[in-house]
């Protein structure tokens, strides 16, 4: 039977407050359980307004999505792991849904992250097995299937960076020639990232959303995929693993795509960290910006075009004030 509402919040680790949701989302569990009794337990945190419960059963588990229908839609997270699982990659089977409501009933891969599992004796096997998997999400890839990653996406990811990063965070305000600069330096980079080929992209393709299954690996955090560019998702291949893809025979031209791909992506991820923190209040994920920030200078400072870039980088890093690690 289900819990009262106050000893089932504190059972999951809530505090024992009002939370409709969560109360609703335990009627609608309750219906599809019948008459066995249940239990919820947080199942992983998420940046964006969606929770995660692991619902347990005489042993068995599912993992139920709340998805507040205001803030999220569940209906592109049905949609991709219909096409991941076609393609015969290891994602979560929606076993029942109630997109109006924003619930979902998934199968349950495990609680066990890449990023936690991660050693020098397992790396090779599981990339391996991670490279795999994204091997048949690409080779399944057909347009129309998913939002175009086009210029008008690509552009308003980047302009998260000064608006979020630069004005938000480091609290300084670009001069009408860093502007330009900067408006120059990205519509070079998403020129760049549109002249490659187009595939299946999960968009957040790394260790923290890969689970250790069996299969291996276990697929998550995929409602955002798009249809883009080629090198999004991948980190380093060699050729012979691009069998079937439209990938340039000039290994170097694909790792100069890389890597002004992954200058997008790092920009963009700055952005989002700041506003997670500052229109969200969700701290943590500043402490990440240095890390981010490293790896757009080095790409910015090995390329001849990207040397205005590279200047403003260094800029702003000199100009932030040194609070700025601290997420205040």
């Amino acid at each position: 039977m289900l819990k009262s509402h106050n000893s089932s919040l504190k059972a999951i680790g809530l505090p024992a407050t009002s939370d409709t949701r969560l109360e609703q989302l335990q009627q609608w569990l309750a219906a599809r359980f019948a008459a066995s009794s249940f239990s919820l337990t947080p199942a992983s945190a998420d940046a964006s307004f969606r929770r995660y419960f692991r619902v347990t059963v005489a042993g068995a588990s599912w993992i139920a999505m709340d998805a507040p229908p205001e803030r999220e839609d569940c209906r592109p997270f049905v949609r991709v792991a219909a096409l991941l699982r076609a393609a015969g990659v290891n994602a979560p089977q929606v076993l029942a849904q109630d997109p109006k409501r924003g619930f979902l009933l998934l199968t349950d891969l495990g609680d066990t992250p890449y990023l936690a599992t991660l050693n020098e004796d397992n790396a090779d096997r599981l990339f391996g097995d991670a490279i795999e998997a994204l091997l048949k999400w690409q080779l399944a890839s057909r347009e129309g299937e998913l939002p175009p990653y086009d210029e008008a996406s690509l552009k308003r990811e980047c302009d998260l960076f000064p608006e979020w990063y630069v004005a938000r965070h480091l609290g300084l305000t670009l001069s009408a020639a860093e502007q330009q600069t900067l408006a120059d330096m990205l519509a070079l980079v998403i020129a760049r990232n549109l002249a490659q080929p187009a595939v299946y992209v999960h968009r957040d393709y790394m260790p923290r959303n890969l689970l250790v299954t069996d299969p291996n690996p276990g697929v998550i955090d995929f409602q955002d995929a798009v249809y883009g560019p080629i090198s999004y998702d991948i980190a380093s291949l060699t050729r012979d693993a691009f069998v079937g893809l439209p990938v340039d025979p000039d290994f170097s031209v694909f790792y100069r795509d890389f890597e002004w791909m992954g200058l997008q992506r790092h920009l963009k991820v700055l952005g989002i960290f700041a506003r997670i923190r500052y229109r969200d209040g969700k701290a943590g994920y500043l402490e990440d910006t240095p890390r981010f920030m490293r790896y757009a200078r080095a790409v910015a400072g090995r390329y001849r075009e990207l040397a205005p870039l590279a200047r403003l980088l260094d800029q702003l890093e000199k100009r932030q004030p040194a609070m700025m690690g601290n997420g205040k």
